[in-house]
């Protein structure tokens, strides 16, 4: 029997509506979702952290704090991005332990834990500090298809992960790329050799992901990720109740289908109401191209933006044909945040301006090693011609860096702000972003006083 991790709260969301399902719209549903007989929820991480500062002008720590209250019985579980906790650089490990004892803290159990080049080593400090907390810890494998990435990389990818002491491994399909054999060969092969439970995620990017789980599940699988219809599917993840009717009885997940049949009205309710304009029928339909060029819709929808913007809408084959060569020249990365950001931003300005004429910042500590070790070797010549000379790092980049977190508390201290250990780690984290969000909180807080007192006065003179 498979056990169900669902993502309507955070994967699914993200996929499918630009991160933008407000608090607000989740809380009527919780003690709904405490009642589902799910594995876990996974509701916080990835992309919400910043989408809740800069676009929601929510407090992403309310956010857990508000869930964590009304879901008692499932387990809490977060996408953390390694060394890159919420964020899109590798930060310090003293600010990396406090983000992971604070998450904790908060309400998470669960850890999902997963580095863009698949370097353990990004992965180890979060893994640690987790473990020591007691939390549960799922070390992810990020799924890609290239020349090096064989069943057997993955699977000694799988055994460097399970030397951490990991809970679990996950094999995350975040473009909709992996197929029912591959799946069904690694689940198996994983569990054979290394006696670890695996948990499956796959997007239905490319139409396959329900074919996988059914796979998947055959294979030994403990987990598989789903999310509730409508907000399923397409870019996101498939919906619990087609996965439900496309297992055998006998290997179904012991899910309270009622219960998710309300929550299911509802999100059709808010989704047809108030998230109606962000619903594009492009991201609910799968695409099939994306088995052959891999890229993510995302990146395709923004490379057209930026091509319209220059009257080149024509040259789309050229820059999606060059995506590939630039992966090539920098080692095969996954696509997935930030490396899916590096490459295209890279291989737009190679078609436009040449190749590697003009190189992005990113590209040079990409090159330099400041993001990892890639999974294979950068081309000679690629080097040469970005470092110029200088020579790449060989040590884990966070080696380089200093500590932050007393840094951070003392700015804040001197902006005029008296800071909790989370507003000091959002500051760490996303300095402008929070900054902006601490003065509009300071504000509302400083206005709703005032009320408080102008109607205290008026009570008092009888007003």
């Amino acid at each position: 029997m498979v056990e169900i991790v669902d993502t309507t709260l955070r994967d699914a969301h993200q996929s499918l509506i630009a991160t933008r399902l407000k608090t607000e719209d989740m809380i009527p549903i919780l003690d709904l979702i405490d009642k589902t007989g799910f594995y876990s929820i996974e509701m916080w991480g990835g992309a919400t952290f910043d989408v809740m500062l800069r676009y929601l002008k929510e407090d992403p720590w309310e956010r857990l704090r508000l869930i964590r209250e009304r879901v008692r019985r499932v387990k809490l579980q977060m996408l953390l991005r390694g060394q890159n906790l919420v964020g899109y650089r590798h930060y310090p490990d003293d600010v990396v332990e406090k983000f992971v004892e604070l998450s904790y803290k908060n309400g998470i159990d669960v850890f999902r834990v997963f580095d863009a080049l698949n370097d353990v080593r990004n992965m180890a400090t979060s893994i640690r500090k987790a473990k020591r907390l007691g939390a549960i810890v799922q070390g992810t494998i990020t799924y890609t298809v290239s020349p090096v990435h064989t069943l057997e990389y993955y699977l000694k990818l799988a055994e460097e992960i399970a030397s951490l002491e990991v809970d679990h491994i996950v094999i995350k399909d975040m473009a909709g790329i992996l197929d029912p054999y591959t799946c069904f060969n690694l689940v198996k092969e994983i569990k054979s050799r290394l006696k670890i439970p695996v948990d499956v995620h796959s997007h239905f990017t490319g139409g396959l992901a329900i074919a996988n789980y059914v796979k998947a599940v055959e294979a030994g699988a403990d987990f598989v990720d789903t999310s509730i219809s409508p907000l399923a599917f397409g870019s996101g993840q498939p919906g619990i109740q087609s996965l439900y009717y496309a297992l055998p009885p006998e290997l179904r997940p012991r899910v309270n289908m009622d219960v998710i049949r309300e929550i299911s009205a509802y999100l059709e309710k808010i989704l047809f109401t108030k998230y109606k304009s962000l619903l594009d029928v492009k991201i609910f339909m799968p695409d099939p191209n994306v088995l052959e060029h891999q890229i993510p819709g995302g990146m395709i929808s923004n490379f057209l933006q930026q091509l319209r913007q220059m009257n080149a809408e024509d040259r789309l084959k050229e820059v999606l044909e060059e995506v590939r060569r630039v992966r090539e020249d920098l080692g095969w990365p996954p696509l997935v945040t930030p490396t899916s950001q590096i490459v295209g931003a890279q291989a737009f300005l190679n078609v436009i301006n040449g190749r590697y004429v003009v190189v992005t910042k990113e590209v040079r500590d990409y090159v330099k090693g400041l993001y990892g070790r890639p999974p294979a070797p950068i081309k000679q010549e690629i080097i040469e011609a970005v470092l110029k000379g200088e020579k790449p790092i060989d040590v884990r980049p966070a080696d380089l860096l200093k500590p932050a977190l007393e840094d951070c508390r003392r700015e804040l201290l001197e902006k005029g702000f008296n800071p909790s250990e989370e507003d000091v780690v959002t500051y760490c984290i996303f300095p402008d972003l929070a900054l902006e969000f601490f003065e509009k909180s300071k504000t509302r807080q400083k206005n709703k006083i005032e009320k408080a007192v102008e109607e205290l006065w008026d009570s008092v003179l009888g007003v």
